[in-house]
């Protein structure tokens, strides 16, 4: 098989017009190597052939005198001109076609992006409520406790002393009294407890939002931040009474690298409780000053950092940052 002999000044032509080699063989080829026109009026009528622009094949003894030369008339010229305009137009549809569907789907990213942060904000506020409602539980039972412990301490002394337990009126309406008093104290003190320990679980999480912003070009950073800061809370947690897990040197190059250089991150241990000390080269959490209830605050929030990809990234409200 080979390639046909065509009209060499026809196809040259043909070529001059615009149309492909391929295309220029294959018309001249089938539309009997005869005139300039057939072979454009054949490329009309087979311009949606799959196998337009390729160039067809002839057994090797077929061999076409073609030398007479055709003039290319003006109704050449249009019909030439209306094919390259043709697949002109046909080439900037599929473009459009194609800015369409990228748009299509920039919208559905935009969209599943939403959908996510929505998501992991809806999953931390039910975190941030069930650690309210678990404090709440423990409160009532810690002062369920001590009322049962003084109920107990104060019926042994009356059997030792062999007064009767039963109250009398007087003493009745006094402790009655007494009661209403104590629980409306009650009342009183555990929404403003309850209030600033919520208030200080915002403040570490936003605090943690605000880091991530201030560096949110930095993502390693930030997330080896948060993770440094995790386990400087769990040591502590696990280990209340060893000291070296609540002194924290601030020239320690370590610390400076991953917490201490990055805005927020020296804010976030103070809120957990440490202090600085001897002229602020140390950050040290006191003993007395451990409260097991922030710390897990402090935990919560920096899982919920590390593992949510948006963290920090939607949040309008931020901790005011030193």
């Amino acid at each position: 098989m080979a390639v046909p002999e065509v009209d060499k000044k026809l196809l040259e032509q043909l070529e001059e017009m615009g149309f492909s080699l391929a295309r220029a063989i294959r018309s001249l080829h089938y539309s009997g190597n005869s005139s300039l026109e057939d072979a454009i009026n054949w490329i009309v009528e087979h311009e949606n052939d799959s196998d337009i622009d390729e160039i067809p094949l002839v057994p090797v003894d077929i061999n076409l005198d073609a030398t007479k030369p055709f003039p290319i008339t003006e109704e050449v010229k249009i019909k030439a001109q209306n094919l390259r305009i043709g697949a002109n137009q046909l080439s900037k549809r599929k473009e459009k076609e194609l800015e369409r569907q990228g748009e299509k789907e920039r919208i559905q990213a935009g969209k599943r992006i939403m959908e996510a942060k929505k998501t992991a904000e809806e999953n931390a506020r039910k975190r941030m409520i069930a650690l309210r409602e678990a404090e709440k539980e423990e409160e009532s039972k810690a002062r369920e406790k001590i009322r049962q412990k003084l109920e107990a301490d104060k019926a042994e002394r009356r059997s030792r002393l062999g007064i009767s337990p039963v109250v009398t009126s007087s003493v009745q309406s006094a402790s009655t009294a007494c009661h209403v008093v104590q629980k409306k104290s009650a009342e009183v003190s555990k929404p403003v407890t309850s209030t600033k320990k919520a208030k200080k679980a915002e403040l570490l999480c936003d605090c943690l939002r605000s880091l991530r912003r201030y560096h949110k070009d930095e993502d390693a950073r930030v997330k080896k931040a948060f993770q440094i800061l995790l386990i400087y809370i769990r040591n502590v947690v696990k280990n209340p009474d060893v000291e070296k897990y609540r002194k924290i040197r601030l020239s320690n190059p370590i610390f400076q690298e991953s917490v201490g250089s990055l805005i927020g991150g020296v804010r976030f241990l103070e809120l957990c409780g440490f202090e600085k000390t001897n002229r602020g080269q140390f950050l040290y959490l006191p003993r007395e000053k451990v409260d097991r209830v922030t710390l897990n605050s402090a935990l919560s929030a920096l899982h919920s950092a590390i593992t949510n990809p948006y963290f920090g990234l939607f949040s309008v409200d931020s901790v005011e940052l030193p």
